[in-house]
């Protein structure tokens, strides 16, 4: 059997483990999880990555009201392969944008971390993908969450079926965790935004390339005991030019024009889904995170910026995804 057709029906089988064991038993320590009332997304537009995206940047996370001033801060972009004339990671310009924007605004230090899940070959990753030159430009470093050291964290919630996962320290000791996806459908996920993102803080050094253990126990799955215990501070959503069909690597280009940011990844995730003209209801790890993790009713969410239906456009998805149309 193919590993693409493996992962796809381990994939399915979390999808209904996830429904069907979620109904009948609490799967998250209530006691550690406080959903705020109304959770604050600010959606900018930026119509080129050739803007003035530190500006813009500034702006969002001004508009968030996030404390930076003196803190150390770890940005995760979404760097996970590098093929020529795509869009599948995060763009380097935002990344650079990023660095400059939170040391403009008094951060103490600002790195960049990542653990590509494909390629054990960071750096010619990081060469490839052009993110190097802004870390000359910003005297601002980069870590590999892949080799980092590691720490044994235990879950706060029970969806795998483990009690603990290894995470890089450099998350840990992080002030402000910043995670920044590409917004991208996703052939196994329906979508993968700021929480799918978070794959990227298992360290390879303990999970291997490419981290199929998290396939394993289901991706839904993982997405939720990962952002239930490893929660972002902030996120900075890639959607100038997003990907759509068969992500998150073979998809195609889709513009939307926007950079999206907020503290809560269940609402700017939800926001997502639905720029990209897809139900977050429907997708289920956003539906269950929505429970206990954060808000994605739109009721719940305070829109500052552009209103969805000014950038809203129609993502294409693969046929077993249509659903999240409706």
């Amino acid at each position: 059997m193919l590993r693409r057709d493996f992962l796809k029906r381990t994939t399915l089988l979390g999808i209904t483990s996830l429904t069907t064991a979620c109904s009948s038993e609490s799967r998250w320590k209530a006691a550690a999880f406080r959903k705020p009332m109304i959770s604050q997304v600010a959606i900018l537009k930026a119509a080129s990555y050739q803007e003035n995206l530190v500006r813009v940047i500034v702006d969002g996370i001004k508009a968030c009201r996030l404390p930076v001033l003196g803190r150390n801060v770890l940005l995760k972009p979404n760097l996970v392969e590098y093929e020529r004339d795509t869009v599948i990671n995060t763009h380097p310009a935002v990344v650079g944008a990023a660095i400059g924007a939170f040391l403009q605004l008094g951060a103490r230090e600002v790195r960049v971390g990542e653990g590509p899940g494909h390629r054990r070959d960071t750096d010619g990753l990081l060469v490839a993908s052009g993110l190097l030159p802004y870390f000359k430009e910003t005297e601002s470093s980069f870590v590999d969450l892949n080799l980092d050291d590691t720490k044994r964290v235990t879950l706060l919630s029970n969806f795998m079926g483990i009690d603990a996962l290894y995470v890089a320290e450099s998350v840990l000791s992080a002030d402000l965790l910043v995670s920044m996806p590409k917004v991208k459908t996703h052939h196994w996920a329906g979508m993968t935004l700021s929480m799918k993102n978070m794959f990227g803080i298992v360290p390879g050094v303990k999970y291997g390339w490419p981290k199929n253990f998290l396939h394993w126990h289901g991706i839904q799955e993982s997405i939720l005991d990962i952002n239930s215990t490893i929660r972002p501070h902030f996120v900075i959503a890639d959607g100038i030019i997003g990907m759509e069909g068969n992500g998150p690597i073979q998809g195609k280009p889709k513009p939307c024009g926007v950079l999206v940011f907020g503290d809560d990844p269940v609402a700017v995730d939800s926001t997502c889904a639905r720029i990209a003209s897809l139900n977050p209801e429907k997708i289920e790890y956003l539906r269950m995170a929505g429970e206990f993790l954060g808000n994605f009713e739109e009721r719940q969410i305070e829109q500052i910026g552009e209103a969805i239906s000014r950038v809203q456009t129609s993502f294409e998805v693969i046929e077993g995804f249509k659903h999240l149309r409706s």
